[in-house]
């Protein structure tokens, strides 16, 4: 509530060019309120708050804002404001905030840059888009394995770093090759004579061009304030420091819980995006949708004559479709945790799948049991076992199909939640119509 009350009073006062009031307004917010704060103001006026801001929060407030808001600032700041912000961040910063720009803009920004952070630029760029080498940071302190414990020192005193990755400092051969980890602690406590690989612990690594979720689960599971990261030749390229794993993450999640409502995610707060924004990120995906549910209607189409010859089948349909759907959108979901969580890979398909069809059976037995008693009971009993089988197929069919996708998403390399909930849902309402009218025939000799 205190971030909205100070957002319209501080549009208020930029509406009416009271900027000292803007000022004194925004002095005693810490970099977290200032972001909400930002993200309550119309474009322009983001733009004005930002430059009221001091030096250093400026700093801090352009690299933890979404790279939409990044962009705006920088289209709206004047060449040189722009210029002293881009030069001040980290080379893995500067590569998020170059992918949201125009080339024409990303190349000026790029050439404004001194030699030595253009050169740390250039090879964070050249990583895919996606791989964790475009999050690592390429500013490091290393020591060396046959150096002394008191030269190690000297190093790190030598090349002042304030962050996280200073508390774990990779140890390399002269080739440059990773060997090991240690810790802060053990260069101030150990004797300055001793040698740096005797007191080394084991590193965790990953190469530069994987999965940058997988690297930051990684290094979130093991609890590493920073995560080595390595060329194919066990050659030191950058950190993944845990501030920047924790941010891959939480963009993972706003991702994966948008596609699972059949949207694509904003770019920026609800409230500031637009409507035509909004209708892009849902309209494809309806689409897809809509091309899928005529499968439905296809389905309905070709049992036409069965639904005429026994009109109470049609009253189940909406319990079986839902059911079906259900059944594969909770096995989908289960399944697509245990591979952001690194529980199952591709390789495990076919284990996954033959517990999702025996767990889809053990609940279809259950669920159809009480379909078969109700429908009985109403119906008779030929159209009870015509229920109570079809709900025993459907569960199966449902709860293996939606286990199995994300895992083929994954194996070619492609997002687990495109096969989100509506998709499966879909699917599964098709199939399911099959394997009702099937067993309709079959036991009612239609």
């Amino acid at each position: 509530m205190a971030a909205e009350t100070t957002a319209a009073d501080l549009r208020d006062a930029l509406d009416e060019g009271r900027l000292v009031q803007a000022s004194t307004l925004l002095a005693p917010l810490d970099v977290d309120d200032t972001i909400e704060a930002l993200y309550r103001l119309p474009r322009a006026a983001q733009a004005v708050a930002f430059r009221l801001l001091p030096k250093d929060r400026s700093l801090d407030v352009f690299e933890r804002v979404d790279p939409a808001l990044q962009r705006d600032l920088i289209e709206t700041l004047a060449d040189a404001e722009v210029a002293a912000v881009f030069a001040a961040l980290d080379a893995e910063e500067r590569v998020r905030v170059v992918e949201e720009l125009p080339a024409k803009v990303a190349k000026r920004l790029i050439q404004s840059l001194a030699p030595a952070d253009r050169a740390q630029t250039a090879v964070v760029l050249g990583y895919p888009a996606g791989s964790v080498g475009r999050r690592a940071s390429p500013e490091y302190v290393r020591v060396f394995a046959d150096e002394t414990i008191g030269a190690a020192l000297d190093r790190v005193r030598a090349q002042p770093n304030d962050d996280e990755s200073l508390y774990t400092l990779p140890v390399v051969d002269r080739q440059r090759r990773l060997v090991g980890l240690i810790g802060l602690r053990e260069l101030v406590t150990t004797p300055g004579d001793e040698l740096v690989g005797a007191h080394m612990g084991e590193a965790i690594q990953v190469v530069s061009d994987a999965d940058e979720e997988e690297a930051a689960r990684e290094c979130l599971d093991h609890r590493l304030l920073s995560l080595p990261v390595v060329d194919h030749e066990d050659r030191l390229v950058g950190l993944l420091r845990i501030d920047d794993a924790a941010h891959i993450i939480d963009e993972a999640h706003r991702e994966d819980a948008a596609r699972a409502g059949a949207a694509e995610p904003l770019t920026r707060p609800y409230l500031l995006t637009s409507v035509f924004t909004l209708t892009r990120s849902r309209i494809v995906w309806l689409l897809v949708l809509a091309v899928s549910a005529i499968l439905t209607v296809n389905v309905l189409e070709i049992f036409e004559a069965t639904l005429d010859q026994m009109v109470a089948l049609a009253l189940f349909i909406p319990l079986l479709t839902g059911i079906g759907g259900n059944t594969g959108s909770q096995a989908a979901v289960t399944v697509t945790r245990a591979i952001a969580m690194s529980e199952a890979r591709g390789r495990d398909i076919g284990r996954v799948a033959l517990k999702e069809a025996t767990t889809g059976l053990l609940m279809g037995t259950l669920l159809g049991a009480i379909g078969f008693t109700v429908a009985t009971l109403v119906y008779g009993i030929e159209i009870g076992w015509v229920i109570g089988l079809t709900v025993v197929a459907i569960c199966t069919m449902a709860a293996t199909v939606g286990g199995a996708m994300p895992l083929v998403a994954k194996s070619i390399r492609v997002d687990p939640a495109v096969f989100s909930t509506p998709f499966i849902s879909t699917f599964c309402d098709a199939t399911g119509l099959i394997i009702y009218f099937t067993i309709a025939r079959a036991v009612l000799h239609l």
